[in-house]
């Protein structure tokens, strides 16, 4: 079940909304933590989430995020999303604050600089603008670098943070390490309405394997004589329809990546019934044991 999320641009959650992501979060946390360990805290953090980190997870779910991605999102990976509206709407009131950071160059950063926002699960989340949409990052250690400032504490353990990713090449989250970096990102939602040209050469090939494709898929009762006379509509361009979007939240869903498996033992009734049906076979005149002749 999606939660809502929040009427204006930058209000955090309600807080029934909050306690509802709140238990949703744990549980979700509860199965990611099956395919790999956090480090220590993170269930007690969890019962703390703040309205805002519970908006921003809400978010994340509703442009695709899933479970086994929600691990690395935990532990620090580096998330793109085609929705430029993020940004504004990540900007809380209260509780962001402008941060210097050094990820996505290319981007105006005085006319959209980065924010940070501190909180129990997310520690410190960063945020800032793409040329297409909004990057997200999670970070282990707060940091607040800026001209005429001291460093310190947390500025120090940040810059150890970074020589632990220029060795390891993971990004340091507040909850492990991830290898989802700003180069090899995580995507959700990609805009995959941009048209993408391809070569002469390429297309032809591509379509011509398309085209054997559907010979070999056209199947019919009737004889090939006759399904001979009345051949499919074809289509100019088969390579054309490929990468269409579906509408809506059309797609996996939220445990469409994940291990699924049965914990529970199945019916000792139904497990009878399947047994004497395997066994037992069936006599008698089925239709006149049914009462149809």
């Amino acid at each position: 079940m999606a939660m809502p999320s929040g009427d204006s641009g930058s209000s955090p959650l309600s807080a029934e909304q909050t306690e509802q992501v709140r238990t949703r979060v744990r549980l979700l946390i509860d199965i990611t933590a099956r395919a790999g360990s956090y480090r220590k805290g993170l269930q007690a953090a969890a019962a703390q989430l703040s309205p805002e980190e519970a908006a921003i997870i809400v978010d994340l779910e509703e442009h695709g995020l899933q479970v086994p991605q929600l691990r690395d999102v935990l532990r620090g990976g580096h998330v793109l999303v085609d929705d430029p509206q993020l940004y504004e709407k990540w900007r809380f009131a209260k509780a962001s604050h402008p941060r210097i950071s050094s990820h996505h160059r290319d981007i105006d950063k005085q006319l959209y600089p980065d924010f940070g926002m501190r909180g129990p699960v997310v520690r410190e989340k960063l945020h800032g603008r793409t040329a297409h949409g909004t990057w997200v990052q999670l970070e282990k250690t707060p940091a607040a670098f800026g001209k005429g400032k001291l460093p310190s504490l947390d500025d120090l353990r940040h810059l150890m943070d970074y020589v632990t990713y220029r060795i390891t090449r993971s990004n340091v989250g507040p909850w492990g390490l991830s290898q989802m970096t700003e180069r090899h990102p995580m995507y959700l939602s990609p805009d995959l309405a941009v048209p993408t040209p391809l070569t002469p050469a390429v297309a032809a090939s591509l379509t011509s394997a398309l085209r054997k494709i559907e010979a070999e898929d056209d199947t019919t009762a009737a004889s090939a004589d006759l399904a001979a006379q009345f051949p499919p509509p074809e289509r100019p361009e088969p390579v054309g329809e490929l990468g269409q979007m579906l509408s809506g939240r059309s797609g996996r869903g939220l445990f469409g990546n994940s291990d699924v498996w049965v914990t529970e033992t199945a019916s000792q009734a139904a497990t009878a019934i399947m047994d004497q049906a395997s066994v037992v076979p069936p006599t008698g005149d089925l239709w006149t044991e049914a009462g149809l002749m």
